[in-house]
């Protein structure tokens, strides 16, 4: 279980760092209005990905 939830864990991780990767550079091809909405529909999603990353760790 433990090497399960290690990958699990960097699969988060993975999944976070191409977010930002991904809403940095739709940010310099959208509308503002639709950067905005992006990044707060991208802020919502780590949210909720370091809630299920805590509750891995419990």
């Amino acid at each position: 279980m433990t090497d399960e939830k290690n990958e699990i864990e960097k699969l988060i991780d993975n999944m976070i760092n191409s977010g930002d990767e991904l809403v940095d550079n739709l940010k310099t091809i959208l509308p503002n209005s639709l950067a905005e909405s992006m990044v707060m529909f991208h802020e919502s999603n780590v949210a909720n990905l370091k809630k299920i990353k805590k509750f891995l760790n419990k």
